[in-house]
C-alpha cells in the first residue's frame, strides 16, 4: 500500500454519489479545495462519530474554501440511508470496486480482533484547486478528524 504524500497529484475520478449521480472531482476542485475521507462502512459507530462532527463544521470548512466528499465501499443505496439518518450535509461517494482508494493508496491489509482482511484505511486527504494534495490526515481519532482539519487550515 503506497499512500498518496503531500505534493503528488490527486487521481482524477468520478463516482457515484448517495443518489447515484456521478460526482468528478475535477468538478469539485473548481469552485473549493477538497476534503477527500476515506471510512471504513457507512453507519458503523466510529465512521458514524466522524461523519457527524464533519456535518456540525461543515460551515466552517466552507468559510475556509473546503468542499467535504467522503468516499467509502458502500453502494450507493446504503449512503443514501447513512445520509437520511444522520442527517449529512455533505457528499458520499460509492467505491464498490475500491479503485479509488487503491490509487490513493489507502486499500490494504489490516487487523481488527485478531482477524487480517483488506479494507479501506481511514486517511483523509486535502486536495488543493492545483489538484496536488496539500495535506494528508492519518493520525487522528475519529471524534477529532474535524478539529485536526481545521487546526491544519
Amino acid at each position: 500500500m503506497k499512500t498518496l504524500q503531500v505534493g503528488d497529484a490527486a487521481p482524477m475520478f468520478t463516482l457515484p454519489d448517495q443518489q447515484g449521480e456521478a460526482v468528478s472531482l475535477k468538478e469539485l476542485l473548481k469552485s473549493a479545495q477538497v476534503l477527500v475521507y476515506f471510512y471504513p462502512k457507512a453507519m458503523t459507530p466510529g465512521c458514524t462519530v466522524q461523519a457527524q462532527k464533519l456535518r456540525d463544521t461543515r460551515d466552517e470548512l466552507a468559510s475556509k474554501g473546503v468542499t467535504v466528499v467522503g468516499i467509502s465501499p458502500d453502494a450507493p443505496k446504503r449512503l443514501a440511508k447513512f445520509t437520511e439518518r444522520d442527517e449529512l450535509n455533505f457528499t458520499l461517494l460509492s467505491d464498490e470496486q475500491h479503485e479509488v482508494a487503491n490509487a490513493f493508496g489507502v486499500w490494504g491489509p489490516k487487523k481488527f480482533m485478531g482477524r487480517e482482511y483488506d479494507g479501506i484505511h481511514r486517511i483523509s486527504f486535502l486536495i488543493g484547486k492545483d489538484g496536488k494534495v496539500a495535506h494528508v490526515f492519518d493520525k487522528f481519532k475519529t471524534k477529532d478528524h474535524h478539529e485536526v482539519v481545521l487546526a491544519a487550515l
